[in-house]
């Protein structure tokens, strides 16, 4: 019997597994890593990057770099926030009323649905997952937020089957969590998912009872995930450059990408580590010469930059709970789901705010 593919289709990133004796097995695409940008990229030839590719050029790229599509999929343009269209990239109102993505290929202005811009992500993935298996996948079982209503689920559904996929399910990405952590075999139980990504913070509430999922109470906020943890290094980076060597590193495109990625490692660095350097030879040329960005961050400080971000976790958390009618002692388990679960401080409030010892069973990225 042919496979059928589970795609977590992320705002930042996402994965891909196959059941394998029973079991969820995740995938690796064709660069060898198990999760994949959910990034869609044009270049001035009128190729189409899709994944790393596309992450890696979209500094110097940025007006034809499309990343978090997945906020306008299955959303009228005016229903979008001044926040949803703070990105490089144009944001345009069809002619039905939602909201497109238009981007410059080879030198000529085109228009892109969200779930056009998806279903190549998803694409990828499928591409990437035959060549893994060595068969033809047809079908796919996709996992959207709690939140998403049903013009969202009915565009991510269009979305795999123009990428070729008949779309079997589509699953709220809180029930897959639950189900990921084998929850549908264990006792009746009320459990929180607190789910920190790249770009979005979720909290759901789920009760389950006789192997039957119901989400009791969903919250969150659609800004908010790793990558505003990275930015403020960024700006703290950029301060600190320009105090000691009396440059301005946001003039210059390249620079700032080196600086995005370097500042990124070293948020995942301070997840094990009390303290991490960010180390980029060559930053910036002045007139005495070649200039080297060389700064050590401990966790304390980066904690402290930052907990303005993590802060804005507790009330959509507290919300969930009073929606669900229940109070955190009532939970049996919080699961940690998203990578940027991994920084120690979002570990201490989330047992802070609920009480209990998160799992860590399973990876949060996967």
């Amino acid at each position: 019997m042919a496979k059928i593919l589970g795609i977590d289709l992320g705002t930042t990133n996402s994965c891909m597994a196959v059941m394998e004796g029973g079991q969820g097995t995740v995938l690796e695409n064709s660069e060898g890593a198990r999760t994949t940008p959910s990034i869609v990229a044009f270049t001035k030839s009128g190729e189409r990057l899709v994944g790393q590719a596309a992450k890696r050029q979209a500094v110097t790229n940025p007006k034809n770099t499309v990343f978090s599509s997945k906020r306008l999929i299955g959303r009228k343009y005016s229903e979008l926030t001044e926040e949803d269209k703070k990105v490089p990239y144009e944001i345009v109102e069809a002619p039905n009323g939602d909201a497109y993505i238009r981007v410059d290929v080879g030198g000529e202005k085109k228009t892109f649905s969200p779930q056009e811009i998806a279903s190549m992500v998803l694409a990828k993935l499928k591409a990437d997952a035959e060549s893994k298996l060595g068969e033809t996948i047809t079908e796919a079982v996709i996992t959207v937020p709690a939140y998403f209503n049903d013009a969202q689920r009915n565009a991510t559904k269009a979305a795999g089957e123009i990428a070729g996929l008949k779309v079997r399910r589509i699953i709220n990405e809180p029930t897959a969590a639950a189900l990921a952590y084998g929850l549908d075999k264990k006792s009746n139980e009320n459990i929180a998912v607190y789910d920190l990504g790249g770009g979005t913070f979720d909290v759901s509430i789920i009760e389950i009872e006789d192997g039957t999922f119901t989400v009791l109470a969903t919250g969150g906020d659609t800004h908010l995930g790793g990558d505003d943890f990275d930015e403020r290094i960024v700006e703290w980076a950029v301060a600190e450059f320009r105090r000691s060597d009396r440059i301005d590193l946001t003039k210059d495109p390249a620079a700032m990408g080196r600086l995005k990625e370097e500042a990124e490692k070293a948020k995942k660095e301070l997840s094990s580590a009390l303290s991490a350097q960010l180390n980029l030879p060559f930053i910036a040329v002045g007139k005495d010469g070649p200039h080297h960005l060389d700064l050590s961050l401990g966790r304390p400080q980066f904690e402290m930059m930052t907990g303005d971000l993590l802060a804005r976790t507790v009330q959509p958390v507290q919300n969930a709970l009073r929606d669900a009618g229940i109070s955190a002692s009532q939970l049996g388990k919080v699961l940690l789901v998203g990578g940027s679960t991994r920084m120690p401080a979002v570990e201490r409030q989330v047992k802070e705010l609920l009480g209990c010892e998160p799992s860590h069973s399973l990876n949060p990225d996967e």
